[in-house]
């Protein structure tokens, strides 16, 4: 439906169109003054400020505390050109940050500027994340562009994620075309991941960390390394490629260590790598207890620490930075000195200043000097759109430690 004077129209309060001007997608409810008629919830709608001039066009939902989800600044119309409009400018960015990767991120919801929509690419496989009633209701349409641009060998949906409940949806899994498994062999810089896009973390893996397994791999040569937190190996393996002399992989999952093998055996990385299913806090806390008086002896040059996010909201912050700080303060006593500690969050509510603070409190408490050497981000199919402070969640840092 393209949007016309006589879609209905979303009018918001006084002083509450300068971050849709910006370019935040999202209107709340409390945000709009009126509607001028009811519309259908997935509906197209157009948007005004209180003086009556337009701001744009989205999706509407009732049933959402989202109330529309902004498309575009102009009036549109949302059919499969559009989509296919959409999806190329995401791929033109991919192909210009990372023209060497065969599995990236395609779509990125809000960073690209579809609400809702998230495309995921693993070699010749696409996986497909809607979280929004306007992108469910059009999602033929979606399907038709991404075979347009991609001639895919399959299209997955995994729109299984439990916020689908707040947009009225129930969960999702399974195959929309073509034919596959679910299994499927994953190339990330040149090493292969198996994954299963039917039940995998996200869409079938992480893939917002592919730059940063490279980065932090170069301060891995002659490395005793420690990967915590290791899922299915990524920083671990790129670890042991990149010259480290043994690299230990943690993770409290036993299917992702047995995978982890797997993927170290599937790249000749087996014999110098040795694999652990252990809760990392417990093993890190075994390691660092010793006797009255007696201290504890540094027995890695590269620590990494990947844990899953320790926080949903911000009202669990404060437990969240313990956690953060305890993990930090354990790591640095078995880091010798000249090593490195690469450390990453993934919450979006502990931004980059507080989780360095945090981890600045754990040095102190070691009396540890460090050197920040590097500063992480997620990787760039992953884009970060300043005005929209939801799509940076990722950060990390590389410390060396002084003395």
């Amino acid at each position: 439906m393209v949007t016309t004077d006589s879609t209905p129209t979303v009018i918001l309060k006084p002083g509450e169109a300068d971050r849709v001007v910006a370019g935040h997608p999202w209107i709340y409810a409390g945000e709009i003054q009126r509607v001028t008629q009811p519309p259908s919830d997935g509906a197209m709608v157009q948007v005004k400020d209180h003086r009556q001039r337009l701001l744009g066009a989205g999706f509407f939902n009732s049933k959402s505390k989202i109330h529309v989800r902004m498309l575009d600044s102009r009036r549109i119309e949302a059919d499969e050109a559009f989509f296919e409009a959409r999806i190329r400018a995401a791929l033109g960015v991919r192909r210009k940050y990372m023209p060497a990767a065969t599995s990236f991120r395609v779509v990125n919801a809000e960073s690209d500027f579809l609400s809702g929509l998230i495309v995921d690419k693993y070699g010749d496989i696409l996986v497909l994340q809607i979280s929004a009633l306007g992108m469910e209701l059009r999602k033929e349409l979606i399907v038709g562009a991404l075979r347009k641009i991609f001639s895919p060998r399959a299209i997955w949906e995994r729109s299984d994620a439990a916020s689908r409940k707040f947009e009225g949806l129930g969960e999702v899994n399974g195959r929309l075309s073509g034919e596959s498994d679910g299994k499927c062999a994953v190339n990330l810089n040149g090493l292969t991941f198996e994954t299963d896009l039917r039940e995998g973390h996200k869409t079938g893996l992480y893939l917002d960390q592919q730059a940063n397994y490279q980065a932090v791999s170069h301060f891995a040569a002659g490395a005793q390394a420690l990967d915590g937190f290791s899922f299915l190996g990524g920083f671990g393996l790129h670890a042991a490629r990149a010259g480290a002399a043994h690299v230990h992989l943690l993770d409290q999952s036993a299917a992702a260590i047995d995978a982890s093998k797997r993927n170290a055996a599937a790249n000749g990385l087996l014999e110098k790598c040795s694999f652990e299913a252990v809760n990392v806090f417990d093993w890190l806390k075994a390691q660092t207890a010793v006797k009255p008086h007696e201290k504890v002896v540094p027995r890695f040059d590269l620590i990494i620490l990947d844990p899953p996010s320790f926080t949903r909201s911000r009202a669990s912050v404060p437990d969240a930075l313990r956690g953060y700080k305890e993990i930090h303060l354990r790591a640095l006593k078995l880091l010798k000195p000249g090593g490195t500690l690469a450390t990453f969050c993934c919450s979006h509510h502990v931004g980059a200043g507080l989780f360095q603070d945090t981890l600045l409190s754990a040095a102190y408490d070691t009396r540890r000097i460090l050197r920040r050497v590097a500063a992480y981000s997620q990787s760039p199919d992953h884009p970060v759109i300043p005005m929209i402070p939801e799509t940076e969640y990722l950060k990390g840092f590389a410390f060396e430690v002084v003395s």
